[in-house]
């Protein structure tokens, strides 16, 4: 399938990674992990790849990622800024707990 995009949890290399179906990298985003925050740093989507929907892709399944684990979100790299402004379904887990 060609749009079909898997994102998994590369902890070892502390970054979300976006593949195709043939396991060609496509994007990813670093993150730092803190005691109950996880920072996301820096995102890219290789550029044969752009234009796809694979950042986002990433940045959902990794906000997902975040809440199922009870986490608060550091966005400190611009393309997750903009993301958690356009999805305001995520703004529960950026800044202070309630």
């Amino acid at each position: 399938m060609e749009n079909e995009i898997t994102v998994v949890d590369a902890k070892e290399r502390s970054r979300y990674e976006a593949h195709d179906a043939d396991g060609t990298l496509m994007g990813f985003v670093d993150y730092r992990l803190h005691p109950g925050v996880i920072s996301f740093l820096h995102a890219e989507t290789l550029p044969d790849f752009r234009g796809r929907g694979v950042a986002g892709t990433i940045a959902t399944k990794s906000l997902d990622d975040a809440r199922a684990l009870g986490l608060r979100v550091k966005p400190a790299c611009p393309f997750y800024q903009g993301f958690l402004e356009e999805h305001t379904e995520y703004a529960d887990l950026v800044g202070q707990p309630k």
